[in-house]
């Protein structure tokens, strides 16, 4: 018998196929099925590239407007869920209230579906220095460090804002924020890299985080994988 992490509710656990056979063994089953029926899936029918909203054209309403920039050179991202309200408070209680307990939650959620995605490094997006300070532990890490063989090699600039603070016509005007970290002897030049990320909300922080990997190993083949979109 369990409790869930979210509602407190004593339930049976279930023990997956992936979790079962993973070679990093995972906790049991941390959230019950009533709480996890919350959090919707993305369609079948989405963006090919993002996994946003189709609008009339092939595309997302997003990756048409990185198009204009890119060209063909968009980045990939596969997403699980919608962000819904039931997503949102998670991440409002994991994020800004620093409930760490919660990172168990998002890997129950996404860990059939990473394990799907083989890459020869696995790239979190860093948290903020400021944020870092304050909650005292990296939120991306914290979610698939113990599902893949992270590589840190990326840094983020101290003193540019959080991305969730910021509106869609701000975050777009984003600077870039990221760096690679010197000192790194593996060689990134050519292999598959999948950077990993919580939200895709507008993309500027995987483009920009895509960029400063390509802008020193252009070589890589890189794409992404988030929670939701």
């Amino acid at each position: 018998m369990k409790k869930c992490l979210l509602c407190g509710q004593v339930f049976v656990a279930k023990v997956t196929f992936v979790e079962l056979f993973s070679w990093n063994k995972q906790e049991a089953q941390c959230i019950c099925c009533n709480c996890q029926s919350k959090y919707m899936r993305i369609p079948d029918k989405h963006c090919p590239i993002c996994f946003g909203k189709l609008s009339q054209d092939k595309f997302c309403s997003d990756c048409i407007k990185w198009q204009k920039i890119y060209g063909q050179k968009l980045l990939k991202n596969h997403s699980i869920y919608l962000y819904n309200r039931a997503f949102h408070d998670l991440m409002v209680n994991y994020k800004r209230y620093g409930d760490y307990a919660l990172h168990k939650v998002l890997q129950e959620l996404c860990l059939e579906d990473l394990a799907k995605f083989k890459a020869d490094l696995y790239v979190p997006v860093p948290t903020s220095p400021e944020h870092l300070a304050q909650r005292q532990f990296d939120t991306v890490s914290s979610i698939y460090g113990s599902l893949v063989s992270l590589t840190p090699v990326l840094g983020k600039k101290a003193g540019l804002g959080a991305q969730g603070e910021k509106n869609r016509a701000e975050r777009l005007r984003s600077a870039q924020s990221f760096f690679v970290k010197k000192n790194f002897t593996i060689n990134f030049q050519k292999c598959k890299i999948l950077l990993l990320d919580d939200i895709y909300t507008t993309g500027r922080t995987l483009y920009h985080a895509r960029d400063a990997l390509a802008e020193v190993f252009p070589n890589a083949k890189i794409s992404s994988f988030t929670l939701c979109r």
